[in-house]
């Protein structure tokens, strides 16, 4: 029986790529291609730590010099799996699970090394959820997330349901610091590209059951149920450290961003108005914390 082995690698659910022991890329197939944006011929034959997928993990600690899985599978031959974040070519942080494993030559010496791995961000509720939007005149065109409209009415829900059945939320209120100095010396495509990158990152750390969106320019906010103040402080502190880790590549240049957030609870006699001023307070406490941080109260 003949079975065409390359086509079943190309287009199994996870992407894939091998490496040799200097971790130059020798294989990447399209679900590879799919997850990162990168295609084939833009990543084989370089090094898969020279500034491609810039692995972190959770706390957007670099994985990438001295923490890589795979390279340690391919020192000392053991098979190993990690949750962490790649970067996509838009700029924009994707959740992964990774699998690496030793590749031998035939007299079982060990010559590199593959790694698989699978999107974790849900993309498909994703795409959904933006349909879903859509139909509705609730999508923000730019970013492709819920526009304040939307997050508006979903937070007197949100209010309505803490006030009959007790079910409490907290929302996280995030500002990309200095925007508009990206705007005045790349441009509003530049500018445009970054909202997108950032906004891509929050909507790939939440959970399913959260809600995130634009407020308006370079705000957003994100409507997070069922959540205790350590959930929602590590929740903002992720995605401010994995959009610090990031970066976009334009014309040659790398241009890095952080964002400012406040977080809150809503409280007994929270409406949709007082928790949205009060995150917004908390934001600007940030702001003049030096930015870059994350303010809960």
């Amino acid at each position: 029986m003949d079975i065409d082995y390359k086509a079943l690698i190309e287009n199994i659910f996870d992407g894939l790529y091998l490496v040799d022991k200097d971790r130059s890329i020798i294989y990447w197939n399209q679900v590879a291609e799919t997850i990162t944006g990168y295609r084939s011929e833009e990543v084989v034959g370089r090094r898969c730590r020279d500034n491609i997928l810039v692995h972190v993990d959770e706390d957007g600690q670099s994985l990438c010099h001295g923490r890589c899985p795979l390279q340690a599978t391919i020192q000392d031959g053991a098979f190993r799996d990690a949750e962490v974040y790649l970067q996509h070519k838009d700029g924009h942080r994707v959740p992964v699970w990774v699998r690496a494993a030793p590749l031998h030559d035939t007299e079982g010496n060990i010559i590199g090394g593959a790694e698989l791995f699978t999107d974790l961000s849900a993309s498909n509720a994703i795409t959904t959820k933006v349909n879903e939007l859509e139909k509705l005149s609730f999508l923000d065109s730019t970013t492709q997330m819920a526009n304040r409209r939307y997050l508006e009415m979903e937070l007197h829900n949100r209010i309505a349901e803490k006030n009959r059945y007790g079910a409490g939320f907290g929302i996280v209120f995030m500002d990309v610091d200095f925007f508009k100095r990206v705007n005045d010396d790349y441009g509003h495509d530049v500018g445009d590209r970054v909202l997108k990158a950032v906004a891509r990152t929050f909507m790939n750390t939440a959970r399913p059951s959260d809600l995130m969106g634009r407020w308006g320019g370079e705000e957003f906010v994100g409507i997070l149920k069922r959540v205790n103040e350590e959930g929602l402080r590590s929740a903002a502190e992720r995605v401010r450290s994995l959009v610090e880790k990031s970066n976009i590549r334009e014309n040659g240049l790398t241009l890095k961003v952080t964002v400012s957030i406040g977080g809150t609870l809503a409280n007994p006699r929270d409406t949709a108005d007082s928790i949205i001023k009060r995150a917004d307070s908390l934001l600007y406490r940030s702001k003049e914390n030096g930015r870059n941080c994350c303010t809960i109260g």
